[in-house]
């Protein structure tokens, strides 16, 4: 990651996160442990999650976020093991692609509870013991710039992501009172392992990068210090927003 700011006020505080074993998740947990956070995450991903414990000393929980009892749980285990979250990071997201034509009720329903339904219930599980605390806090919830680009070949995923940012600014209504701020980070094409594994080819990175404003492939940790910054002090008048992570494309 690079070393571009530290924020004093992340010292010492606990963040919770979904996704956090691999991709930009991974990328936001070495983030916060190089801030002195305490990091404790939610992952189905057994061997990924005991390889960044193993790094980084974050706590993790294994659990499968499509199961809400499961996620309610998990989310209960780490408050009892690291305390109350004063951040959390609604991250986990998986974006396969499909056709409309194929899409059926059974797997609209799946791909709406990968990508969009856990967020809810994640900010349902944390916000309670956040409010106790008293202490405000920060929720930030993963969105996308493949809807504002108008992306095709994947239109569940794009409707979910899309449903982020009426999420973001109805929890942002609702909990700011707390002194809970709620905003979306909107991420452009990242380069992650998976991506490159199974998406990124020569003609579609260099098409892709011909749209952005600056010429240079986005990478995991760029996201990750939008994220660091949105949890700090440094943006306690910022909620109910969208930030843009995307080098210009949209």
């Amino acid at each position: 990651m690079r070393d571009l700011a530290r924020y004093a006020s992340l010292s010492g505080q606990t963040v919770f996160m979904t996704g956090g074993a691999s991709g930009i998740g991974a990328e936001i947990v070495r983030g916060f442990v190089q801030q002195g956070a305490r990091v404790g995450f939610v992952d189905f991903d057994e061997a990924g999650s005991a390889e960044m414990k193993e790094e980084t000393g974050a706590s993790y929980q294994v659990a499968d976020l499509r199961d809400i009892a499961a996620l309610k749980t998990a989310f209960a285990n780490l408050i009892d093991e690291v305390g109350a979250p004063k951040v959390l990071v609604n991250n986990a997201a998986r974006d396969d692609r499909h056709g409309w034509e194929s899409v059926t009720e059974e797997y609209y329903d799946e791909r709406i509870a990968s990508n969009l339904r856990h967020m809810f219930f994640a900010t349902q599980a944390c916000a309670p013991a956040m409010i106790e605390a008293g202490q405000g806090g920060s929720i930030i919830n993963m969105g996308s710039n493949s809807w504002w680009e108008k992306s095709g070949g994947m239109p569940v995923y794009t409707t979910s992501k899309a449903a982020v940012h009426g999420m973001t600014r109805s929890f942002a209504r609702d909990l700011g009172p707390h002194r809970i701020r709620v905003n979306t980070v909107v991420p452009g094409w990242i380069m992650t392992e998976r991506q490159k594994e199974l998406w990124v080819t020569e003609e579609a990175l260099n098409a892709h990068l011909s749209n952005q404003c600056t010429p240079d492939p986005i990478e995991p940790d760029e996201v990750a210090q939008m994220v660091l910054f949105l949890a700090s002090d440094a943006a306690s008048a910022c909620t109910a927003s969208n930030f843009f992570v995307e080098a210009g494309s949209i």
